[in-house]
């Protein structure tokens, strides 16, 4: 997860602190295109963060499914899958500000209708903007490793953040997580298995990649470097 601190996006990022973030501050160049397709599409694909329960029907003006994800980068990955599921409506948070001028780029470009963006911290948005069962699904591919032991804590997939997204899930609904990081894809797993009575495992352990999700530019970074590549699907009963 990543971000940058220009002044010229819709929202200026959160000044408090706070036990659980979704993102790390990073550098990062806004292009022109990208502030162009904020300063053009941000009125239509848009939403501002406010600490009020909002209804996702009306924010997209559909009663499709809706599923959030968390840190979608440039948001490649993103469009496709929306484009590749046009029955489903998504929610994509992230904090990186080329990355949100991206994706409303590639909105325009395909006239994608099933997205809609957020710049903020995604545990405020759960938090405090989604109702209780109003999510059918949940994607959070390749979050920040954070592979030195002594940052293991920062990790996002952790059981705290966990006991935030399950209320917000519906029964039947599901959660996917990708990494291409064993070990915290073992944690990933050792977390999600710590539900046992909300949550059940649609594989043996780790889940085939589904259909739906393109390679990412972290996963093919990870390919060449040798790494695997592990996903995990859990459904709530």
């Amino acid at each position: 997860m990543n971000t940058e601190t220009e002044a010229v996006t819709p929202e200026s990022e959160p000044t408090h602190r706070r036990g659980i973030k979704s993102f790390v501050l990073r550098q990062g160049h806004m292009t022109a295109a990208q502030q162009k397709a904020i300063d053009e599409q941000w009125a239509r694909v848009g939403v501002d963060y406010r600490p009020q329960v909002v209804d996702l029907d009306a924010v997209f003006q559909s009663t499709k499914p809706k599923v959030l994800e968390i840190g979608f980068g440039m948001g490649t990955a993103t469009a496709e899958i929306a484009r590749t599921l046009p029955d489903m409506d998504f929610l994509a948070i992230d904090v990186h500000g080329p990355g949100v001028g991206n994706l409303c780029k590639l909105i325009a470009e395909h006239n994608i209708g099933n997205i809609r963006v957020m710049r903020h911290d995604a545990v405020e948005v759960v938090e405090n903007m989604l109702a209780e069962s109003s999510l059918h699904g949940i994607h959070i591919f390749f979050p920040d490793p954070w592979h030195k032991k002594r940052h293991n804590k920062r990790r996002l997939i952790q059981v705290p953040f966990v006991q935030k997204l399950l209320p917000k899930l519906q029964s039947g609904g599901y959660i996917h997580l990708a990494t291409d990081w064993e070990e915290y894809a073992l944690q990933m797993l050792d977390v999600l298995n710590q539900f046992p009575e909300e949550l059940q495992n649609t594989a043996a352990d780790f889940a085939p990649t589904p259909a739906y999700r393109p390679e990412t530019k972290f996963e093919a970074r990870g390919k060449r470097l040798g790494h695997g590549v592990w996903d995990l699907v859990f459904r709530k009963k």
